[in-house]
């Protein structure tokens, strides 16, 4: 059964954060507050953590799982970008989109998309999420919360206690998080793609008048 926190963003307590990152490092799957909805996140090097997040979210290995980092420091870990996307990305980071980048070779084959080799890459703006990535002072594998058959993202603590207390681990109450998705962009070709508009902030990144892809994530 899912243990359950209920933290206030504006400060966290240190020993709930610490709490959490142990169950994350024992394999455990944690339902975080982001800007955007609630999303399943885990470690990236525990595979059965990653295949049991895959299942929650009824999605095979074709489909993106996003990184979330603490900030752009982080990038050459997992991505290439050229300045023109690095600029970019710092335009509007951190905040509600998931980026789409061209892997360097030595990510492994489980944590990107197979072909071509690209990664998701999200850098959030929530207090608890980047609290707890500097704790781990690690990334952490994540997915918006789309629980099949839904087409919307869940955003109430209390209701995914309720559908998925026996599948993972801990649900941190933060409060009601957005009810969108976070806006999906491709930067692994020559120009920006829109594989799926979602939660709209001001910036220098707009899905308006970008070209349209499939969604992937």
């Amino acid at each position: 059964m899912s243990q359950f926190f209920r933290i206030c963003p504006d400060n966290p307590p240190p020993r709930l954060i610490n709490q959490a990152l142990q169950i994350i490092k024992d394999g455990g799957i944690v339902a975080l507050p982001t800007d955007s909805s609630y999303a399943p996140a885990c470690h990236l090097d525990d595979k059965g953590a990653v295949e049991r997040l895959r299942w929650i979210r009824g999605i095979d290995d074709k489909q993106h799982l996003s990184l979330l980092v603490r900030d752009l420091s982080e990038l050459a870990n997992f991505a290439m970008v050229d300045n023109r996307q690095f600029r970019l990305l710092k335009s509007v980071t951190p905040g509600l989109y998931v980026f789409v980048l061209e892997a360097i070779k030595e990510v492994p084959r489980e944590l990107s998309h197979p072909s071509p080799k690209t990664i998701g890459l999200r850098v959030p703006d929530h207090r608890i999420t980047l609290d707890l990535l500097e704790a781990l002072g690690e990334t952490l594998l994540a997915s918006t919360l789309i629980l099949p058959p839904d087409t919307e993202p869940l955003n109430d603590a209390e209701e995914i206690r309720e559908r998925l207390e026996k599948q993972i681990e801990l649900v941190i109450d933060a409060g009601a998080c957005p009810a969108e998705p976070s806006t999906v962009i491709d930067l692994s070709g020559g120009e920006p793609v829109l594989l799926r508009a979602g939660a709209r902030q001001s910036g220098t990144v707009r899905p308006d008048g970008m070209k349209a892809g499939p969604t992937t994530v």
